[in-house]
C-alpha cells in the first residue's frame, strides 16, 4: 500500500455510530474542522440491534443528550413508530420514555444532519492505524485502508462493535461486524501497538421476521401511549398527535421452545466454548435465559416494526447464536409464529474494546493526549450511553484544541455523568448498561429536570444556541413563577373540594389551604385541580409536569440536596496529578495499585474505587493535609 499525504483536519472521529455522530457534530458545531470516517456512508446511525431508542434509565440519556445541545432526541422523536412511558406505576425518577424508531429514516435523518453541518466532512474509509508522537504518546494523525494519512490534533473512537469483530450462528463463524458489513483489525493491532490494553467483549441480536408470516391474532396486542411527550425541547409538544402510532404485540416462548434449545445446547458457541468474549448480564440470549431461568416456564417477546416501509419485524428478547437450522424451529414452536418466515438470521458478535480505566473523566487517553473513546469502544452497551459518550468525547476535543477548560459531568449533575465516572473509575467486566438504579441522585436527575441540569452547561460550551436558551429561560421562568403562585393561592373548605379529596379517599380540608399543599397529596394532579384555581394561565404540558413533580416531591428532592452537599467537599478535594501512591505510608498495596492505576482526580472518585476502602480516604486525607502544611511552611520560610 502506498501512502500520502491526504491533508489536515483539527479532530478525526472513527466510526459513525451513535458515538461517533454526536463527537462529530458537537466538534463540528463548535467550530473545528471535523473529518468522520465510517465504513459505509449507507450505514451512518445503523441500529443493527433493536431499533429502539430510550428504556428504563437510557432514556433519561436522551433527555440529557438533548438538553446539552446533542442530536440524538431530536432524531428520535422525527422517526417515533411508536411511544411509551416505562414504569408509570412507580415515582417520576424512574419515569422513562421509549420509542420505536424507523430504522430506515434514522439513518437517513442523521445522514442529512451531518451532510449539512458546517465544518464536518462524512467519508467513507477503513482506519487501520493511528499515529503517535514518540516523545508523549500524543495523536498525530490516522492511516486510512487506501493509504491516506489524515494530520490532525485529536482523535475520537467510536469503533462500535466493528473492532476486530467475529460473527457466530451455530458452528458458523466469519470475520465481520454487524449486518454483513467488514471488520477492522488492523485498529486492533494499530492500539495494541501503542500499549492500549483491549478487552473482548460480546452481544447479540434475534431473528428479523417477515410481517406477512406472523400470526398477529394469537398474539397480546400492545399500542402506545395516547399523546406522549417528546425527547427533544425542539419538537412541538403535540407532535405525536399527527400521526396514529404502530402497534407492537407480545409473545411468548413455551416448554417446546425450551426443550428445542436444551436438546442443541451442544451445538451453542455460547456454552461449547466458541464465543470467548463476555456477554451483557442484562440483556441476555434466549438459550442463556432458559439454562439461568430454568424454573420459568415461558420468556416474553415483543415483536417490534423496524420501520414504516419494510416488512422486518424485531423479535426482542430472543436473541441466540445458535445454528441457523435450530432457530427456525425454535422460532416455528411459538404460538402465532409457527409459519414465520426469517428474513435476518440471528447472530452473536465479539469485538474489541478499551479498559475504559485508561480514560480521563473527560474521555480522554490518559497516556495519549488528544485520544479520546466513545460508546462501546469504551465497554458499554447501547445507542443511548454510546450517544452520550460521544457527545462528550466530542465536546472535549474541541475543548482542549481551544485551549478552554474541559467538561466534566459529576455523577449529582446527570445519569451521563454517572455512566462515565462508573466506566473510567470502576471499569467494567461486561458491556456496561445505564439503569435508574445504578445512580444514588435518582430524584434529582428526573427526565422532566434533564433542562434544568445541563442546558446551562451546554450553553457554556457553545451547543446550545441562544433561541433555545432563551426557550429555556422561558421555561424556567413560568415553573418558578407557577409553584410561587400554588404556594400562594388558597382555597376555602367547602363541598366542593371536600367532596372531590374524598373521591379520592383523602381527608378533607379544615382551614384554608394552599393549592401547592393539596397538590403534594398522593394521587392529586395539577390538572384536577383547574375547577378550584381560576386564576391559573395557560402553561405547557412541560412546565405542568416540573411543578408537579418539584410540589410533589420537594422534602425528598431537599433531602438529596443535602447529601448532595455533604459529598461536595470530597469531589471538591483534588488530587494532584503526579501523586506516588507507592510512597504514601499507611495506604494497603491493593489501594495503591488502584490509586495508581486509576489515578482519580479527587478524593470523591478515589472512594468509589473497587478496592480502595474508608480507611485508605482517611490515610489520603491525612496526606493531604500534611502536605499542605509543609507547603504552607516552606511559603513563611521562604
Amino acid at each position: 500500500m502506498t501512502k500520502y499525504n491526504a491533508g489536515k483536519t483539527d479532530i478525526i472521529v472513527i466510526g459513525a455510530g451513535h458515538a461517533g455522530i454526536e463527537a462529530a457534530l458537537a466538534s463540528a458545531k463548535l467550530g473545528l474542522k471535523v473529518i468522520l470516517f465510517t465504513l459505509c456512508n449507507d450505514a451512518v446511525g445503523n441500529m443493527p440491534c433493536n431499533p429502539s431508542i430510550g428504556g428504563s434509565g437510557k432514556g433519561h440519556l436522551v433527555f440529557e443528550i438533548d438538553a446539552l445541545g446533542g442530536e440524538m432526541g431530536r432524531a428520535a422523536d422525527i422517526v417515533t413508530l411508536q411511544s411509551r412511558t416505562l414504569n408509570l406505576g412507580k415515582g417520576p425518577a424512574v419515569h422513562s420514555k421509549r420509542i420505536q424508531a424507523d430504522r430506515q429514516a434514522y439513518r437517513d435523518y442523521m445522514k442529512n444532519r451531518l451532510e449539512n453541518q458546517e465544518n464536518l466532512v462524512l467519508r467513507q474509509g477503513r482506519i487501520v492505524e493511528i499515529d503517535f508522537d514518540e516523545r508523549n504518546g500524543a495523536v498525530k494523525g490516522a492511516l486510512t485502508s487506501n493509504g491516506a494519512y489524515w494530520e490532525c490534533r485529536a482523535a475520537v473512537i467510536c469503533t462500535g462493535t466493528y473492532l476486530s469483530s467475529r460473527t457466530i450462528t451455530g458452528e458458523a463463524v466469519e470475520i465481520s461486524g454487524p449486518d454483513g458489513m467488514c471488520s477492522a483489525p488492523e485498529l486492533s493491532e494499530s492500539l495494541k501497538k501503542a500499549g492500549i490494553r483491549l478487552m473482548r467483549f460480546k452481544t447479540g441480536t434475534p431473528p428479523r421476521i417477515h410481517s406477512d408470516s406472523i400470526d398477529y391474532s394469537r398474539l397480546e396486542l400492545q399500542p402506545g401511549e395516547e399523546n406522549p411527550l417528546p425527547f427533544s425541547s425542539k419538537t412541538p409538544e403535540d407532535a405525536f398527535t399527527r400521526a396514529p402510532q404502530i402497534s407492537c404485540y407480545i409473545a411468548y416462548t413455551n416448554s417446546r421452545t425450551h426443550e428445542i434449545i436444551r436438546s442443541n445446547l451442544h451445538r451453542s458457541p455460547l456454552y461449547s466454548g466458541v464465543i470467548e468474549g463476555t456477554g451483557p448480564r442484562y440483556c441476555p440470549s434466549i438459550e442463556d435465559k432458559v439454562v439461568r431461568f430454568a424454573d420459568k416456564e415461558r420468556h416474553q417477546l415483543f415483536v417490534e416494526p423496524c420501520g414504516k416501509n419494510t416488512k422486518e419485524m424485531y423479535l426482542q428478547g430472543f436473541s441466540s447464536s445458535l445454528p441457523e437450522e435450530v432457530q427456525v424451529e425454535m422460532l416455528h414452536s411459538i404460538e402465532g409464529f409457527e409459519n414465520a418466515v426469517i428474513m435476518r438470521t440471528a447472530y452473536a458478535i465479539e469485538y474489541d474494546c478499551v479498559d475504559p480505566t485508561e480514560l480521563y473523566p473527560t474521555l480522554e487517553f490518559k497516556n495519549h493526549p488528544g485520544l479520546y473513546g466513545a460508546g462501546q469502544f469504551n465497554g458499554s452497551s447501547g445507542y443511548e450511553e454510546a450517544a452520550s459518550q460521544g457527545l462528550v468525547a466530542g465536546i472535549n476535543a474541541a475543548l482542549k484544541i481551544q485551549g478552554r477548560d474541559p467538561l466534566i459531568l459529576t455523577r449529582d449533575s446527570s445519569y451521563i455523568g454517572t455512566l462515565i465516572d462508573d466506566l473510567v473509575t470502576k471499569g467494567t467486566s461486561e458491556p456496561y448498561r445505564i439503569m435508574t438504579s445504578r445512580s444514588e441522585y435518582r430524584l434529582l436527575l428526573r427526565q422532566d429536570n434533564a433542562r434544568d441540569r445541563l442546558t446551562p452547561i451546554g450553553y457554556a460550551a457553545g451547543l446550545v444556541d441562544d433561541k433555545e436558551y432563551e426557550s429555556f429561560l422561558l421555561y424556567k421562568k413560568q415553573t418558578e413563577d407557577e409553584i410561587c403562585r400554588l404556594e400562594r393561592t388558597f382555597v376555602s373548605p367547602d363541598a366542593k373540594i371536600n367532596a372531590f379529596l374524598t373521591t379520592l379517599g383523602m381527608s378533607e380540608i379544615t382551614n384554608k389551604t394552599s393549592l401547592a399543599d393539596i397538590l403534594r397529596r398522593p394521587h392529586v394532579s395539577y390538572n384536577e385541580l383547574a375547577p378550584f384555581d381560576s386564576g391559573r394561565s395557560a402553561l405547557s404540558r412541560r412546565v405542568i409536569m416540573s411543578v408537579e413533580t418539584k410540589i410533589k416531591y420537594e422534602g425528598y428532592i431537599k433531602r438529596q440536596i443535602a447529601e448532595v452537599k455533604r459529598n461536595e467537599k470530597l469531589e471538591k478535594t483534588l488530587l494532584p496529578p503526579d501523586i506516588k501512591y507507592e510512597d504514601i505510608k499507611g495506604l494497603r498495596i491493593e489501594a495503591r495499585q488502584k490509586l495508581s492505576k486509576i489515578r482519580p482526580a479527587s478524593i470523591g472518585q478515589a472512594g468509589r474505587i473497587s478496592g480502595v476502602s474508608p480507611a485508605d480516604i482517611s490515610v489520603l486525607l491525612i496526606w493531604l493535609s500534611s502536605r499542605e502544611k509543609n507547603h504552607d511552611r516552606d511559603k513563611t520560610n521562604n
